[in-house]
């Protein structure tokens, strides 16, 4: 689950498998690949650039990064947090970088493709 602001109220957002979350503080765009295991909700809150990602498609306006530095997010990687088992596919590339519960996201590597001879 990640924690989505609107106003004064919290609303929950499900990190399950399809879930396509936007940026609050930059172009970047993720789609949930596989959810994470249970996680207490208060512990939750998926953040790029240190600001809770909202469904994409959200009306919303920019922030400012809370955590500015940082090696964003590129377009076409995965990126996953290895202790609750979360991996996010990025399909918007943007300046800000994504973290769980504070944690930042590792990028995952790319698998070797078989050779063809």
């Amino acid at each position: 689950m990640s924690m989505e602001e609107t106003g004064t109220e919290k609303t929950s957002i499900e990190l399950k498998p399809g879930t396509r979350l936007a940026s609050a503080v930059c172009d970047a765009e993720v789609v949930v690949v596989k959810g994470p295991s249970a996680l207490p909700s208060d512990k939750a809150a998926l953040t790029c650039g240190g600001v809770p990602m909202n469904l994409s498609g959200a009306a919303g306006e920019r922030v400012a990064p809370e955590q500015p530095d940082g090696e964003g997010t590129l377009l076409g990687k995965r990126y996953t947090d290895e202790e609750t088992g979360l991996v996010v596919l990025c399909t918007r590339g943007g300046t800000g970088s994504l973290s769980l519960a504070g944690r930042p996201l590792r990028q995952m590597a790319t698998k070797p493709l078989p050779a063809s001879d």
